[in-house]
């Protein structure tokens, strides 16, 4: 098992996003007992093994074993189209949609396998009466969204109030948000990952988000910083400074290291640091900060660096970058425009 790289906010629940559970379940090996067991495994594990002859073989489907009204096979089917339909090597079949004791509440058990592997997995979920979330996972339970279009919500959110620094195209049919922390050691780690999706999908339109852990003291102040490089110099100046920050994080491990990495930050994305220092103590400044923060947390974001690619959550610890690129062309290919 993989370990994982992230920065978590402290005091965190533990319901996620439906990208975090779809990793979870979906991108390893689909053997029977690491399905059945799988808790709390690795969000972004490696690619998948290249296909050959071998195909894993699911029992017959018994009609008995759909009882409950509600998901309907096809919506289960979607659901899982849309999680799933950038890997080409997985395969699954919808085994069972049973009615429970608890009126509107349904168990669903999905058989999984990978083409080339004849093993086969079983994910179990339960779906809430409202349709559009299910509960998952062994000794912590997760709530998560579900559908057909388990990203839509948060696809409309973040093209409505995403705001921050951005690059690339000016077309949100195809929307990168990055959630990051100036202090998070795994952001200034990812930030080659970031680097590499700009140049492989440059009509893409990237937006910075800064969402500042309160276990990393520097953190808001450097946000606030960035906030303000940004205002005064556009979106050039503000990509300038968050690189040299992120060089320079060690420096921020102290009030006056910070002092003179973000001065130095400033100073290297064209702007005065004396500017940018009173800009960073104002009220609307302080604002635009937390708004960031509110909409990473609106969205259940809980750990930095996390993407959202096209609404659809994606922790970066760890990510096997050639995954990452067939998810953002599948969604890409299948999203629509935006709304």
């Amino acid at each position: 098992m993989t370990s994982v790289s992230f920065c978590r906010r402290s005091g965190a629940n533990r319901f996620r996003q439906v990208a975090s559970f779809v990793f979870a379940i979906g991108l390893a090996a689909p053997t029977a007992s690491r399905l059945m067991a799988q808790t709390n495994v690795p969000p972004v594990p490696s690619a998948p093994p290249a296909a050959t002859s071998v195909e894993p073989v699911f029992p017959k489907t018994d009609p008995s074993d759909f009882t409950a009204d509600s998901p309907t096979k096809e919506q289960v089917e979607g659901f899982l189209r849309a999680s799933w339909g950038y890997d080409t090597n997985r395969v699954y079949e919808v085994a069972r949609i049973l009615k429970t004791d608890v009126p509107g509440v349904s168990n669903v058990i999905v058989l999984v396998g990978e083409k080339g592997r004849k093993e086969t997995g079983a994910l179990q979920f339960i779906v809430l009466p409202d349709g559009k979330h299910l509960v998952a996972g062994g000794q912590q339970l997760e709530i998560l969204p579900f559908g057909e279009h388990p990203y839509a919500e948060n696809r409309t959110s973040l093209v409505a109030r995403a705001n921050g620094p951005s690059s690339g195209g000016a077309s949100k049919d195809l929307e990168i948000v990055e959630f990051a922390d100036f202090q998070c050691p795994h952001c200034k780690e990812a930030q080659p990952t970031i680097q590499k999706i700009l140049t492989d999908f440059p009509n893409a339109h990237f937006v910075f988000e800064n969402f500042p852990l309160a276990q990393h003291p520097q953190a808001f102040r450097s946000a606030a910083y960035g906030v303000c490089v940004a205002k005064l110099g556009g979106n050039k100046a503000f990509f300038d400074y968050a690189s040299a920050v992120f060089e320079g994080q060690a420096g921020l491990a102290t009030d006056d290291g910070a002092t003179l990495t973000l001065n130095s930050a400033v100073t290297k994305a064209g702007q005065d640091p004396d500017k940018v220092e009173a800009c960073s103590k104002t009220p609307e400044t302080k604002a635009t900060v937390d708004a960031s923060a509110q909409l990473a947390k609106d969205l259940s974001v809980n750990q930095t660096p996390t993407l959202a690619i096209n609404g659809r959550l994606v922790p970066l610890g760890n990510a096997d970058y050639n995954v990452l690129k067939q998810m953002i062309t599948y969604h890409a290919s299948n999203d629509g425009p935006a709304k």
